[in-house]
């Protein structure tokens, strides 16, 4: 999208210039309507130069996003062109030829008085009336579409160099929460697929590996807590940088609630839940088995989440957020397979019942 700052030379198209402004945001309530003009010149005309130097910057800044002004230099051959199709498309007589000339909507104002003179009321009208799209010049139509196209084209250029470059600010710990991401990807894609009923191949652990995994993952998350609660340094290992995360906005939901503190409040619900199941009455132990199941799969996507922001937003990598990650990943595949087994039976007493 062609943005509005100050002027400068963008080649878009066959739009050699693009007249820019200051933008002012729009006000809550205020249209979002969209005046769109052409205006061509010439770099050597001196009523050119007046009309973009001192008539039109205001209304741009007047305007901000609501008012977008191509300038064509009629003095290249792509210019020069545009400017003809457009005397034909309008039939411009031969005593208003010559520039500045700016066509907006299906109206052509010609020179350093008319232009100062009409285009501000036009513009509110237009305004007014929904806005105003590109004069129904294909030449115009077409040399926008290609300035569209370049720019999103730039953009996106842009913001892979970033992500590349946020990368390799900490590329070895970045290259682990990668690997650690497709694990995650991977290891949910199992737990989803078994539970939905497909045959997969995820044995049943021993019946300790959930307690196991439950007590380390609030020890890791309870460190991470005291981290983000007291600010203090964390002990970070020989990859990643642990601190920069936890510096980061990420490091609190909303920017109030630690997230380390959800992780513990997660494990501790877990744990409680596997206690609570190991000495209850079959359905209840049931149900206790699908809630550890559903808080392990929200635990896992939200990791997941945190985990694909430390190499491509942060730049940075903690060791302790991919070691939660990973084990609440791991408490996913451990209660899956009973899960898996819990809901088979449910299925097939509704299959018996119905029948």
């Amino acid at each position: 999208m062609v943005r509005f700052g100050r002027w400068s030379p963008l080649f878009l198209g066959l739009m050699p210039a693009i007249l820019r402004g200051q933008a002012t945001p729009v006000q809550p309530g205020a249209q979002a309507a969209v005046v769109r003009a052409v205006l061509f010149y010439s770099p050597t005309c001196p009523h050119c130069h007046r009309v973009m130097t001192v008539d039109l910057p205001p209304l741009s800044a007047r305007y901000g996003t609501r008012l977008r002004l191509a300038s064509v230099n009629t003095a290249t051959p792509g210019g020069q062109a545009l400017y003809q199709a457009t005397v034909e498309h309008f039939a411009i007589p031969e005593d208003r030829l010559g520039v500045p000339t700016l066509v907006v909507g299906n109206r052509v104002l010609v020179g350093s008085v008319e232009i100062p003179a009409e285009f501000p009321g036009i513009v509110e009208r237009g305004l007014a009336a929904g806005g105003i799209d590109w004069p129904e010049v294909p030449q115009i139509r077409q040399a926008v579409a290609a300035s569209e196209r370049a720019a999103f084209r730039s953009d996106t250029a842009a913001a892979l160099g970033s992500v590349r470059a946020r990368f390799l600010e900490d590329p070895a710990g970045n290259s682990v929460s990668v690997v650690v991401l497709l694990f995650m990807l991977a290891a949910v894609g199992l737990a989803i697929a078994a539970v939905a009923g497909r045959r997969v191949p995820l044995p049943s652990p021993p019946s300790w590996v959930l307690p196991a995994l439950g007590i380390v993952g609030l020890g890791v998350a309870s460190y991470l807590s005291f981290v983000e609660v007291t600010g203090t340094p964390a002990v970070c290992g020989p990859v990643g940088d642990c601190n920069t995360v936890q510096q980061s906005e990420y490091a609190r939901l909303f920017g109030v609630v630690p997230v380390g503190v959800l992780g513990a409040l997660g494990y501790v619900a877990m744990s409680v839940l596997w206690f609570a199941g190991t000495r209850a009455p079959g359905r209840t132990a049931r149900a206790a088995r699908i809630c550890i199941w559903c808080f392990a799969l929200g635990g896992a996507v939200f990791s997941g989440y945190l985990t694909f922001l430390e190499p491509f937003v942060i730049g940075a990598s903690c060791a302790w957020c991919l070691a939660s990650a990973v084990i609440v990943t791991l408490m996913l595949l451990a209660v899956t397979p009973a899960v898996r087994l819990d809901l088979e039976a449910l299925r097939t007493r509704g299959v018996e019942a119905a029948h």
